[in-house]
């Protein structure tokens, strides 16, 4: 076991070393470049709260203002960063034979001042909370998963408080755009680095709009989007509520299908596929129907596209891709300090997301290395429950 962790130390380091050395380019000043490797090395060490003032005392700095200086006053690019890191990631895990997920995780803030902060539904608290409210895009292949894209929503009530913008340090050609454009126009972006995924799922917010769903049709995209109960669907002449057509199925029509493994093991339901009217020929329309097989009356519900005919039990895999932005989410708080952030500016939480993606994007591009050169039984295990390795 203690060769295993060394093991993975090293890997890890090393990995960091080379990101670090082809992040340079990125940063023009020296200090910059030494300071953005600090910054990485204390996001994957075993720091327990991964803010500015930790960090530097991590590192043996009197004070945290040159971390600081580096998420919100330093002359560097993190939107060529970040496409540095979609690029990365595409390098070592594919850009094939994978999913996109959008999805949207919530920060607790106090105070108005933070940019976008809002008393607003956040998910991960469950309820309307002061906070500020990230949408991320995640990548996700057969046997990893990291996040790749962030944007900082900002809600519509802020476009009247020039001061607040203002303060804030929100760019002046930044204007109101949901969550839903802002997970659209991220995975317009990953379209143009070279991802070429087999599915996009994302959860009701973004499933239930007409215009997203005609995006990625448009671009030839196969979805599984979650929608309500009472979303309108049109199956011949009817256009009805899907869970009035759930009530029609008979009971041979269901089956019983994994669709992947969860923190509780394998998760298994009742699923059932109707075909919809669909915009031509070669394409299809499904909605995908999941019963639990402990309460029958708990349904879910699913809008399918796809350009193919396919078994339910692919259909169903894909549905069942959506839990892999939720570790992202749950490991790169835990592991990374994705949420562990002390920065008010528009631009300093763009900054931090990516480099905390970065640090993400390290931690499971060395498992999966290390999965693939060892006799290790699952690659989940390597860097799991671990609070940093350097």
């Amino acid at each position: 076991m203690k060769e295993r962790k060394q093991e993975q130390g090293k890997a890890l380091k090393a990995a960091l070393d080379d990101t670090v050395q082809d992040l340079g380019s990125f940063y023009a000043r020296e200090e910059s470049r030494e300071t953005v490797g600090r910054y990485l090395k204390g996001l994957l060490s075993r720091v327990e709260r991964k803010n500015s003032w930790q960090l530097a005392e991590e590192m043996g700095l009197e004070n945290p203002y040159r971390l600081q200086h580096l998420l919100d006053r330093a002359i560097w690019n993190e939107e060529a960063v970040r496409d540095f890191h979609m690029d990365r990631v595409i390098s070592n895990l594919g850009s094939s034979r994978g999913t996109l997920i959008v999805d949207e995780t919530g920060f607790l803030k106090k105070g108005s001042m933070s940019a976008g902060v809002s008393r607003q539904y956040s998910g991960t608290a469950g309820r309307i909370e002061n906070c500020q409210i990230g949408v991320f895009l995640a990548w996700a292949t057969p046997t990893e998963h990291t996040l790749i894209d962030r944007e900082l929503y900002i809600p519509k009530d802020w476009f009247g408080d020039e001061e607040r913008l203002k303060k804030a340090r929100i760019p002046i050609e930044r204007k109101f755009a949901t969550k839903i454009s802002l997970g659209q126009d991220m995975i317009g972006r990953a379209l143009a680095r070279g991802f070429h995924p087999e599915w996009v799922v994302a959860d009701e917010v973004y499933g239930r709009d007409y215009k997203f769903r005609k995006f990625l049709e448009d671009h030839h995209l196969p979805y599984v989007l979650a929608v309500s109960k009472d979303q309108s669907v049109c199956q011949g002449w009817q256009k009805v509520p899907a869970n009035l057509l759930c009530s029609s199925l008979e009971e041979v029509e269901w089956h019983t299908m994994k669709c992947g493994d969860g923190t509780k093991g394998t998760r298994f339901y009742d699923w059932a596929l109707l075909a919809l009217n669909s915009p031509s020929l070669e394409s299809r329309r499904w909605l995908l129907i999941r019963r639990s097989l402990k309460d029958p009356t708990d349904m879910a519900y699913y809008l399918v596209f796809a350009l193919k005919e396919l078994s339910l039990q692919e259909i169903v895999l894909a549905a069942g891709k959506r839990w892999a932005i939720e570790e992202c989410f749950e490991t790169a708080k835990g592991e990374v300090g994705l949420d562990h952030y002390e920065v008010r500016s528009y631009r300093g939480w763009a900054r931090h997301m990516t480099l905390a993606m970065v640090a993400h994007a390290l931690l499971v591009i060395t498992k999966n290395k290390l999965f693939s050169a060892s006799s290790f039984s699952s690659p989940m295990v390597v860097f799991k429950k671990k609070r940093g390795l350097l």
